[in-house]
Order: C-alpha cells, then structure tokens, then sequence
C-alpha cells in the first residue's frame, strides 16, 4: 500500500513523496529524471522491488504536486542532490539504497561523492560521467571525454522544437513522440501504455504544462573525479544497448570512473522504462542490493 506526504525542504518549497514496502526493510530511493516526476517510475518495477525493499519516489522540486516556483526560487542543478537527501532525513533513513535515473543518475553522483555515509549501495540508469577521466576503449586507447558521442540527432531535433501552448491529448502526443525517440528501436514500442502513463501523470501534477526548470537550472560545478574514483559504496551501472541520450560507451566509462563499479547490461533498453525492461532491470538492482 502506497504512503504519501509532503517534504520540507526549504522555505517555500515542498516536495511530494510515496514510500511502498513493508517499513522494516531497507530502503530505497529511486531518483527520477529531469522534468519527470516520480510516477515517471512506473508502477510495475516499483512493485517488484517493494517486495525486497522500502521503496521511496518522489516529485523532484518543478515536476508533479511539488512547488513549480523556479522563475522566483532559482537554483543550481546540484541542489536537487540536497533534496534527495532531505526526502531520505523525511523518511527516517539514515542510510539507502539509491537508483538514478538520467539526471537522476548525475544526482545519484552527487550522493556518491558528497554524501556517501548516507548511502547503502548506488544504482545509475542513462546518464554521462561527472568525472573528466578519459575513457579507455579495450584496445587500452583513451579517449577524452569531449570527444565521447552526445544525444541523437533525432533528439537534438525534437528537443529544439519549442513545446507550444497544446491542449491535453496535443500535450500527451507530444509526450508520446519524446518516449518514442528515448526508447530506441531494439524493443517494440508501445503508444498506449506511455500515454496511458502521462495520463496518470497530468492528474497526478494537476495540470499539463511542461516543466523546463531543469533545463534552465544552473549545471556548472558539477565535475566529481576524484571522489568518483575513491569511494567504497557499491556501484552498479546499467548499460542499455539502445540509449540515444547517454549512448555507448558513456556506460562503460562511468564504470571505469567509479571506483568498483559493475556493468550490467538489459538487453534491448534505451532511456525509457517499457515493460519489456521491468523484470530484468528490477533483477539486476535487486541483485546489487542484496549483494551490498
């Protein structure tokens, strides 16, 4: 059964969180992305890992029923970072388990080098290395992490298309069309259940507008080499053959940068969650976290 509440996190800003999971078992904070709010965690892998953990979501600060107040309260990206660990102070979670996805995966970083007494074990899902180690191919060539390969085309085209002022089902095709491009072309493609799942989300958040705070937000000072490469908290990385977002070998490369890191492949994912990918990913993190 889902528990809701509402985080404190500063003055004027609030965020909305859910735990699910018997509250004795070890917690588990699942980090979403950006402009996404935590029901972007699809229920079917949240179930799945509630029967092993106590399982926290939450609305990242501008997404979902947390405070939209980034035009008056700006801040850097980094701060989001800081929130997760006032969601974990709101549970009473001394220590957890985190899973990041995207920006999550940047934030779930963040946790790893500035805060990795309150970290059980750290999971990171399709996102790029805040390390500026050059990668190293098999053939032992490195190669500096500027010239490692950025987003699609075919994303760079559609995000550079401005949202526009669309009515609800114009708002959900637009929704649709993105998850389209993350998912990549391995798995089938269902329409049906992303929108269905934007549905839910409009009546979560209460409202169809996109959120573009993130985006705006402030990314400088993010960079975490050294602490990446000495820290003693268990790291899985997701490697998702199919990313257009973070592709191949950023995957790797964040397994080279922090330090112990494992690689774990889910055959056919790009950077989105279809139900294709629920058991095998839950696997793998249920996995790393009995492990650690």
């Amino acid at each position: 059964m889902a528990r809701e509440r509402y985080v404190d996190v500063e003055a004027g800003v609030r965020l909305w969180a859910e735990e699910r999971g018997d509250a004795g078992l070890p917690p588990l904070l699942l980090v979403m992305g950006a402009q996404a709010p935590g029901l972007t965690w699809p229920d079917e892998l949240v179930e799945s890992l509630a029967v092993h953990h106590r399982v926290i979501r939450y609305d990242h600060r501008d997404t979902g029923r947390s405070t939209w107040a980034f035009d008056e309260k700006p801040y850097p990206l980094g701060r989001l970072a800081e929130d997760a660990v006032a969601v974990l102070d709101a549970f009473g979670a001394e220590r957890a388990h985190v899973v990041g996805m995207s920006l999550g995966g940047l934030l779930v970083q963040l946790l790893l080098a500035d805060h990795p007494d309150r970290l059980l074990s750290a999971t990171v899902i399709g996102t790029t290395a805040l390390s500026d180690t050059p990668y190293v191919r098999p053939d032992g060539t490195r190669v500096p992490v500027g010239e490692l390969p950025g987003p699609a085309a075919h994303l760079l085209e559609l995000w550079s298309r401005p949202a526009g002022d669309l009515d609800l089902e114009g708002e959900l095709d637009r929704r649709v069309e993105h998850w389209r491009a993350l998912a990549g072309d391995a798995l089938p493609f269902d329409p049906d259940w992303f929108r269905e799942r934007e549905r839910r989300v409009v009546a979560h958040t209460g409202h169809h507008a996109a959120s573009t705070a993130h985006a705006r937000a402030d990314a400088s000072d993010l960079l975490r080499t050294g602490p990446l490469a000495a820290t003693e908290v268990p790291t899985l990385v997701i490697s998702a053959p199919a990313e257009p977002v973070a592709p191949p070998p950023h995957a790797a490369h964040l397994a080279q940068v922090i330090r112990g890191a494992r690689l774990a492949e889910v055959p056919g994912m790009g950077h989105a969650l279809p139900p294709e990918v629920h058991a095998p990913l839950a696997r793998e993190i249920l996995r790393h976290t009995g492990a650690a």
